[in-house]
């Protein structure tokens, strides 16, 4: 007993040296229950990810397992190095313009795709080093910037729509699919609850609604119970390192480095600066002390991911939960990447979550993305129409790249014909041919 009493304070003092608990306003009991809760806000992605993945042709088990791997390191990286309460995962956005635009509709090889990531990531990692991350800032239009979230949101609500078989294509374009068929009603009865669960703010909103909507799907005969509850880790040679480097440097593809680089470093910027404020971190100027730090672990997971097979990996803004319930250091982010390793035994309860489930999950997401575009100048029309023609042309042509290359092309030509060639940064006329080039192609 004595051991024990005396071995307590000791490990308790060190894990307060290492993530500065005290200093903070914390401790030890606070973080884990914060680090719980930011993995059940979190844990969708163990779903969802996989089965956009796979729907691209990667084999549903390596996909899962290259999710959670990503996770558990990106997570407990944040956690050990940069000492901040959050949680890193492949992004819905990058995700989707990966697995749906580039590889289902553009017949982008997988690798080459992973490539673009790959370098999506030095990108963001050179800029860190090198301390101007404000250069991207200010090359890119604020308007095009704040329509980039809007544009994606809306693309993942349609995947949604389409998984669920809500909508479907054919010759003549989009029309309405089965909406009494089982899964249609399941994907409404999802949307409700999830929205109802969100406005009452209960924890761990999206996975209730997925295990919910599972247990009733099981029944319905539109879901199956797994043969096995546990089982080891799928392996990962379907997904790790399979990256074509030089591949995805064509100029063609430009557009959709800038695409996956402008997401990811914009929802990481946007997603720490918020967090790091609710947990008073932030000086008197709003600026957060050490920021490169967890712009330095955003960069090299996306770098990881690409490697490992899990793309587009960002800060979450489900931290958010992490900090509400009140985590203060990495503490909290070690705990959630912990939680998500012990996943790795549990893939068959993730694989067996249908369509039906995650379909509300993604709806859901994207609309709620929508709100950016409240902080675009509609009374400006020379930024109103090409933030607008970014989110339409996403969303009329299923593919994000494109989007944003006629957004920025139009801007260009906008800004021009009005005179207002001082709002023009010089790297737009630097991008411009590309861009054209890269529009042209995809409308040919």
């Amino acid at each position: 007993m004595v051991a024990t009493t005396e071995s307590e304070p000791r490990t308790t003092s060190a894990v307060d040296r290492m993530f500065r608990l005290r200093e903070r306003g914390t401790s030890v009991r606070t973080e884990v229950l914060a680090g719980v809760s930011m993995f059940l806000a979190s844990a969708y992605v163990v779903v969802v990810v996989p089965g956009m993945l796979a729907g691209a042709g990667v084999p549903h088990a390596a996909a899962t397992t290259a999710v959670i791997v990503t996770v558990v390191l990106a997570t407990l990286f944040m956690g050990f190095y940069a000492n901040l309460p959050f949680v890193l995962a492949p992004g819905l956005g990058g995700v989707a313009l990966v697995a749906v635009t580039l590889i289902q509709h553009d017949h982008v090889p997988y690798d080459v795709a992973m490539g673009m990531v790959l370098w999506s990531g030095v990108a963001f990692l050179l800029l860190t080093l090198l301390g101007v991350r404000q250069l991207v800032s200010r090359i890119i239009p604020d308007c095009v910037r704040l329509a980039i979230g809007p544009a994606i949101g809306l693309y993942i609500a349609l995947l949604g729509f389409r998984s669920a078989g809500l909508i479907e294509f054919g010759p003549k374009g989009m029309k309405l699919g089965e909406l009494t068929a089982a899964p249609g009603l399941l994907t409404v009865a999802g949307l409700c609850l999830v929205t109802a669960l969100a406005s009452r703010k209960v924890p761990g909103t999206l996975l209730i609604t997925m295990v919910a909507l599972t247990i009733v799907a099981i029944p319905l005969g539109v879901a199956e119970l797994p043969d096995s509850w546990f089982e080891l880790p799928g392996g990962l040679g379907a997904t790790a390192f399979h990256v074509d480097v030089l591949g995805a440097l064509k100029p063609e593809y430009l557009p959709y480095l800038f695409a996956l680089f402008a997401a990811e470093f914009f929802s990481a910027t946007g997603v720490v600066m918020a967090v790091a404020e609710r947990i008073g971190l932030t000086d008197d100027q709003g600026n957060v002390p050490d920021i490169k730090k967890p712009f330095l672990v955003d960069s090299v997971s996306i770098i990881g991911g690409a490697a490992v097979g899990g793309p587009s990996v960002t800060t979450y803004l489900e931290s958010a939960a992490g900090s509400d319930s009140g985590g203060r250091t990495g503490l909290t982010s070690v705990v959630t990447g912990s939680l998500f390793a012990l996943l790795l035994l549990f893939t068959p309860v993730a694989t067996m979550i249908p369509a039906a489930a995650t379909a509300p999950v993604l709806i859901f997401i994207g609309l709620s993305m929508l709100a950016g575009l409240r902080k675009i100048d509609m009374t400006d029309p020379t930024d109103a129409v090409p933030a607008a023609v970014v989110v339409a042309c996403t969303l009329f042509w299923g593919n994000f790249g494109t989007g944003i290359a006629a957004g920025l092309t139009l801007y260009v030509l906008i800004k021009s014909l009005a005179g207002r060639f001082r709002e023009l940064h010089p790297g737009l006329w630097v991008m411009l041919p590309f861009l054209v080039y890269f529009f042209y192609n995809s409308v040919h």
